[in-house]
């Protein structure tokens, strides 16, 4: 008979980090509970993780990621690729000053998913298949800039704007109940975004901020919510 090890057994394995944070040695998958049904974000590589070993179960622990201070589950089987951090992650300053010369990438960044072969995936944030706000946290931290991680955690994290102040490179949100879908405003009326297949175009597209557009960009119009811009770079 096949003996599964034990979850202690798993976390033995997982070599000591002097920071008591690791790193991805890959892209890895995140859930929204131990049961690893829903995918609740993605970790680039690179990216610092504390494992938080209280919370251990037969085949997942969670996990915090330190850019954002996301909280998701990791498969055990997946503690294997974490390696430990030689140094702990530092938040860095960025000011609305230079994020506002990094716009144009970020932008780019939009444009140049929509041109990959692409699918909505809820829990998306690297590519080439995103959510609403796995692409936008997904450009923006391209270009060394932190958001949270859903859309309406980047909602209150932005400052508010109205939308006569709108600029290419400020957020546009969207919801009825709350916030839950965001999009990055281009200007002349155009928003970039990654919409899902039930009420949206299931990829990154680009749409017109208006009621006059086809059915998917007039529903989206109908929950028109707020509007934002990001001053700072999310410091943990």
């Amino acid at each position: 008979m096949l003996v599964l090890p034990s979850p202690i057994t798993s976390l033995e394995l997982l070599p000591p980090s002097a920071s008591g944070e690791y790193c991805c040695r890959v892209p890895l998958n995140l859930y929204s509970s131990s049961t690893g049904e829903e995918l609740a974000t993605q970790a680039a590589k690179g990216r610092h993780l504390k494992v938080l070993e209280a919370t251990v179960k037969e085949t997942a622990i969670q996990v915090q990621l330190c850019e954002e201070g996301y909280t998701a589950w990791l498969p055990l089987s997946d503690l294997n690729v974490l390696e430990p951090a030689k140094q702990p992650y530092r938040s860095i300053v960025v000011s609305r000053r230079e994020i506002e010369k990094r716009l144009p990438e970020i932008i780019a960044f939009t444009k140049a998913a929509m041109n990959q072969p692409n699918y909505y995936l809820w829990g998306g944030t690297v590519g080439p298949n995103y959510d609403c706000s796995g692409l936008m946290q997904g450009a923006f931290s391209a270009s060394g800039i932190w958001l949270p991680r859903d859309s309406y955690q980047q909602e209150a994290f932005c400052k508010k704007i109205s939308y006569g102040e709108l600029l290419p490179g400020d957020l546009i949100f969207f919801g009825t109940e709350r916030v839950d879908h965001v999009a990055l405003y281009l200007g002349d009326g155009y928003y970039i975004h990654s919409s899902g297949q039930a009420v949206g175009r299931n990829r990154i597209a680009i749409d017109p901020l208006s009621n006059q557009g086809d059915k998917i960009s007039k529903g989206y119009y109908e929950k028109l919510w707020s509007f934002g811009r990001v001053m700072y770079s999310y410091c943990s």
